[in-house]
């Protein structure tokens, strides 16, 4: 950004004398000014530029682009301006349209004229009750001169150095920024160690672990929900009096990370990692850690994340390094670690096995052509290949079908149904193979195979397909691995399929079946094809030797912590993942540790080789194998174990799984294995925040470990957020265009740079076209700035929404419109506050006016709803309740009502004024800070422009982050006045709806109403709050009338607030008699239905007997107001009906 005192004297320049810039050509500021300096600059620039012909085109287009929405703006003074403009028109001709819109505004500011007279008197009438003059002509002026001569710099924040406290304008700016907001009070957080949290602390502890992002990753929306939802708990948790710990982390991502390295590798240096080695590889892995990795972590500061910094971990550091190892140990003596052959899902691009969760699953429905990693052509899936077999004893042939015909060069037997009629003779019989002449027998299986389907044989690949595997070890049969590790076929294809890729051999098989008139023909075929998702290699199912960890102990402990009701210890929100934990865990399978990678965790286990072995290949003997913590103490159990052997000793070249290191996390980040200070004040941890989708992957898998490692869960509640989709319900895809970039949504961004994004992007030209089109659908005027509160607030108000989210981004940009208005209302309250003024010490609501009592009472609810909702992790009914009381009482009824006590005569309303002042800023001050975890950054601003927070008789705190979260004041709540406000909302709702129905185009006109009350009590009410509700129905007067002792008024609309009061409204001329009695039998037709509806339930058979006493009390209750006002609107008809005849 270019120099600060140059951007200043720019912005000063052009407020004072905007020609001398054009002089000058030096446009280059307007992006920086339209941010910080619009409302001061923008109207008298357009103001100017009415008054300098020659040059007002050029002034306007610099005002009006303050107006333009983000991204740098590029004038060029050659083209823009030339004397030649002086010569053309102001302005275009009108349109007949336009013309015809300026013939109607002329004859509105007649007619408004003629009344000008009458609402001068009605004025002049209000003055004695509310103070409602309207200001003097010099008094317009004088405000007007003031807008004039406003300082620009006044509105601007000074720079504040990083760490600094920030500092703020002498004037609020007139309208909420998020970028001006938003900036330096992260820094300065931090700086301050507000997020720090101390081991030695007397307060009880809160503790959350931030799940660990991949250090690949770059931020995305769901990291942005988990950290707004985290945050909101322990800026609350904080505030509440808890030592509060935020634990930071990155994941080394095992898989992710190599790939990206390697991707580099092959793009700058065109090697692979085998081409450098193992050494230099791990190197440039860590050198790129170093450079990029972390951004993630950098970016949750933008949202405002208050992590402790100071505990800042990474998965492979010395000390979890330490951790992975002493686990490993720990359950390897334990004998729940041990190696085995078994079936993994194996990717043959990055040659390693893969978990489950880094398969994804596509269905097809038939014959489907696919696009697979090294391969030109798209490969075949979808299709069944039948093929025979020839039996051996000319006993025929038997045909089988496989949708993998390419496996066939590892089948080891054929399984047939044991009551199969059709191959009863087949008993103990063996097919010979077409290609290596293996014998295979015929095997009866009535576990696996279903006779109905197919030909009711099956070949046998145990090792290269799960169910078959599982026959082999039934059957005890041969286990041929007939791959290379990157998906060729080995020598047991024999000399004319080796080194064959295995899509390739497919088809190669397929011909020299046809040749050996073995074929059989092929069908479509509904199959589920798994996918790597992070390569798209179709995933191949292989027999490895691997690291196990049997689970069966462990998962039986995470279970019982979570459904013993006598002992539980774990807890599921919302409760239904309960249901799906022990499901999970009641059909846990043992667990494949080993990854064939070299970034990661190495395993700490070595090879020992004797002399004498006949096989020397690594793993050849599974009794070879010595774990322990490091070299030295392998070497030494080795010489222990083979004394007087000669031997060598190499350590296994794969690397664990990261969800190892990863269920380790609550432990490690605390310090275990070593008995540190974190660990005995902070484990367990109080709750775990996380997505749905990874609750076996790593929430099992921690309390797993936490549970045998340290003798507890390691947190007491699990909250399982919802997962994020786009506003129609559809997963998030670069593909489709609708992956929204939470920093986007903050900064803003156009639809021409959300085009880049995806022409940078890896995207195919298709698949960016389509992307295109959906932004274009989706966002045609790209994305507003909305700011980190903005989007915080809208993620943490959607978790209601069962199991996922369907984000849209409008819903941020009207949160960041609140924002405004918040910012707006605030303002206007301050501006109700004198310089000098000091906060009340204490209140006393009895001594104050109606409102100010109310507010009191309603914000009281409001705490108690918010905590509640808080406490119970209903994070959605917490923002409700926030936004309720700031939206809908605050703003909407409060400063409405309080406006009389500021307005005209200062010696009208004096102590109200002075009470209304107190409660302004009481309820500013907690209402900021009840609303401050959710919205770190816009309320600290405000509460820190509040006169008087840091007095020794308030909080003495230099933030609001570390005052104290509010709590109800049990003398505030007033359930009297609430009613009494609750009755004068609906009276003021009732008279605008009348309003809305007269006065269509005249809403702002002053009228006379009555309240026509059934009782004394509601009028005194009524009489009590006449002046809230003259002000905030806009009326000229009200007049409180009795039933019995007055009559109805004649010539009004009416209006139903409830069974004991009904509104009229005095209409300017004559009532339209006859639409009003129209309206009136809708109401009563209306009624009638509902008291046919109540009285059919209770006469319904057996409702006296089966029925609640106290739900018949209340239906007789509402059957006896329907009747009440049905007579009420009845009599309103009848005299109404006088009216109507006498009107043409």
């Amino acid at each position: 950004m270019e120099d600060k005192m140059t951007i200043d004297n720019f912005v000063i320049t052009l407020f004072k004398n905007p020609f001398n810039l054009i002089r000058k050509k030096t446009l280059k500021f307007i992006p920086f000014v339209r941010m910080f300096y619009l409302p001061a600059i923008g109207t008298r620039l357009n103001r100017k530029a009415k008054t300098h012909t020659k040059q007002a085109q050029v002034l306007s287009l610099i005002a009006n682009s303050l107006y333009i929405g983000r991204g740098p703006v590029v004038f060029s003074l050659a083209s823009t301006y030339s004397p030649a403009m002086s010569q053309q028109p102001e302005t275009k001709p009108l349109t007949e349209e336009e013309l015809e819109r300026k013939k109607r505004k002329k004859k509105r500011e007649k007619e408004l004229k003629k009344l000008k007279a009458l609402e001068k008197a009605e004025a002049a009438k209000l003055k004695a009750q509310q103070g409602l003059n309207a200001p003097k002509k010099s008094a317009k002026k004088s405000a007007k001169r003031a807008a004039d001569d406003e300082n620009p710099e006044d509105f601007v924040d000074p720079d504040t150095p990083s760490g600094e406290k920030k500092k703020l304008s002498s004037q609020m700016a007139k309208q909420y920024i998020p970028a001006a907001v938003e900036k330096s009070w992260y820094a300065w957080w931090e700086k301050s160690s507000f997020f720090h949290a101390d081991a030695n602390s007397s307060k009880p502890p809160f503790v959350i672990v931030f799940p660990p992002p991949n250090v690949t990753g770059a931020l995305h929306i769901g990291h942005a929900l988990t950290g707004a939802i985290e945050d909101t708990i322990i800026r609350w948790r904080r505030m509440s009096g808890y030592n509060t710990l935020w634990v930071p982390g990155m994941d080394h991502a095992g898989i992710a990370t190599q790939v990206v390295v390697e991707k580099k590798l092959m793009r700058e240096r065109r090697l692979t990692r085998h081409d450098v080695g193992r050494e230099e590889f791990v190197n440039e892995v860590w050198k790129w850690k170093d450079e990029y990795g972390g951004t993630i972590l950098r970016q949750l500061r933008r949202m405002g994340a208050s992590l402790d910094w100071s505990r800042e971990c990474f998965t492979m550091d010395e000390k979890r390094s330490k951790a992975v190892t002493e686990a490993f140990n720990r359950l390897y003596k334990e004998g729940l670690i041990y190696r085995d052959l078994r079936l993994v899902n194996w990717d043959c691009v990055l040659r390693t096995a893969i978990s489950d969760i880094e398969v994804n699953y596509t269905d097809i429905k038939e014959r489907t052509l696919l696009k697979v990693p090294n391969y030109e052509k798209p490969v075949e899936f979808g299709v069944l290949t039948s093929f025979a077999y020839s039996l051996e004893g000319d006993l025929g042939e038997i045909v089988v079908a496989t949708t993998r015909v390419e496996t066939m060069f590892g089948d080891t037997a054929i399984a047939i149904h044991p009551e199969d009629k059709r191959y009863s003779h087949l008993h103990g019989k063996f097919a010979i193979h077409p290609f290596n002449g293996r014998k295979l027998p015929i095997i009866c299986d009535a576990v696996l195979v279903n006779p109905s389907f197919g030909t009711g044989a099956v070949k046998i690949t145990p090792a290269h397909d799960p169910n078959d595997f599982e026959v082999g070890k039934r059957h005890n049969l041969e286990f041929i691995n007939i791959f290379t590790d990157d998906g060729k076929i080995n020598s047991s294809g024999g000399a004319e399929f080796a080194g064959m890729p295995r899509f390739k051999a497919r088809e190669a098989v397929i011909d020299a079946l046809q040749k050996k008139k073995l074929y059989r023909g092929a069908q479509n075929n509904e199959m589920r094809l798994g996918l790597c998702s992070r390569t798209n290699d179709v995933v191949e199912p292989m027999i490895k030797p691997q690291w196990y960890v049997n689970c069966s102990s462990m998962a039986k402990q995470a279970l019982d912590a979570a459904m013993d009701d006598r002992n539980r210890k774990l807890e599921f929100i919302p409760k239904q993942y309960t249901a799906e934990w022990k499901r999970w865990l009641d059909n846990i399978r043992d667990w494949c540790i080993s990854r064939q990678l070299w970034w990661g965790h190495r395993i700490p286990a070595w090879y020992v080789t004797v002399e004498d072995d006949e096989q020397k290949e690594l793993g050849a003997y599974n009794d070879h194998w010595i774990v322990a913590r490091d070299e030295e103490h392998a070497l030494a159990e080795a010489r222990k174990k083979y004394s007087g052997k000669k031997f060598n000793m190499s350590r296994d070249p794969d690397v664990l799984d990261t969800w190892f290191s990863a269920g380790l996390f609550p432990l490690s980040v605390l310090g275990w294995p070593d008995d540190t200070a974190d660990l005995k004040a902070f484990y367990p941890t109080s709750v775990l925040e996380t997505g749905h989708d990874i609750i076996f992957f790593w929430v099992a898998r921690m309390v797993m470990f936490g549970i045998k490692l340290e003798g507890d869960v390691p947190f007491s509640k699990v909250y399982l957020h919802p997962m994020i989709r786009d506003a129609h319900g559809r997963k998030m895809s670069k593909s489709l265009g609708n992956v929204n970039d939470p920093l986007e949504v903050i900064n803003g961004i156009s639809l021409e740079d959300l085009h880049k994004r995806l022409e940078e992007g890896n995207l195919d030209p298709n698949e960016v076209a389509t992307a295109k089109e959906g932004q274009r659908k989706d966002f045609p005027n790209g994305i507003a700035e909305c700011g980190a509160d903005a989007l915080r607030f809208a993620l943490v108000s959607y978790t209601a929404q069962s199991d996922r989210i369907n984000l849209d981004i409008q819903r941020v940009v009207g949160y960041r419109q609140w924002c405004n208005k918040l910012w707006n209302a605030v303002r206007f309250a301050m501006s109700k506050l004198p310089d000098d003024y000091t906060p009340p010490s204490s209140i006393n609501p009895e001594a104050m006016p109606f409102c100010c009592r109310w507010l009191l009472s309603v914000l009281n609810k409001s705490i108690s709803k918010t905590i509640l909702s808080l406490n119970s992790y209903e994070f959605s009914d917490a923002t409700t309740s926030v936004y309720s009381w700031w939206q809908y009482q605050f703003c909407d009824i409060f400063i409405e009502a309080t406006k009389p006590y500021f307005a005209g005569d200062k010696s009208a309303f004096l102590s109200e004024r002075k009470f209304a002042q107190d409660t302004l800023w009481t309820c500013l001050e907690i209402g900021l800070r009840l609303l401050h975890p959710f919205m770190p950054f816009v309320t600290e601003e405000l509460w820190q422009r509040l006169p008087g927070v840091q007095t020794q008789s308030h909080t003495e705190k230099e933030s609001i982050m570390i005052c104290e979260y509010p709590s109800p004041v049990e003398s505030w709540t007033n359930e009297k006045v609430e009613y009494e406000m609750d009755l004068v909302e609906s009276t003021v709702s009732s008279l605008r709806s009348l309003r809305a129905e007269l006065l269509a185009k005249q809403k702002n006109e002053r009228l006379p109403a009555f309240a026509f009350c059934q009782n004394d009590e509601v009028a005194k009410i009524m009489r009590s709050c006449e002046l809230e509700i003259i002000t905030l129905a806009t009326l000229s007067s009200l007049k409180v009338l009795l039933s019995g002792v007055n009559d109805a008024p004649a010539g009004c609309a009416v209006e139903n607030v409830n069974e004991n009061l009904k509104v009229y409204l005095k209409v300017q001329g004559a009532l339209n008699a006859e639409a009003e009695r129209v309206k009136i039998n809708t109401k009563m037709d209306e009624i009638l239905k509902q008291q046919e509806k109540l009285k059919k339930i209770m006469n319904a058979s057996g409702y006296i007997e089966k029925i609640p006493s106290h739900i018949q009390e209340e239906n007789a209750t509402k059957l006896a107001k329907l009747l009440q006002e049905f007579e009420f609107f009845k009599k309103e008809t009848e005299r109404l009906e006088p009216e109507s005849q006498h009107q043409p």
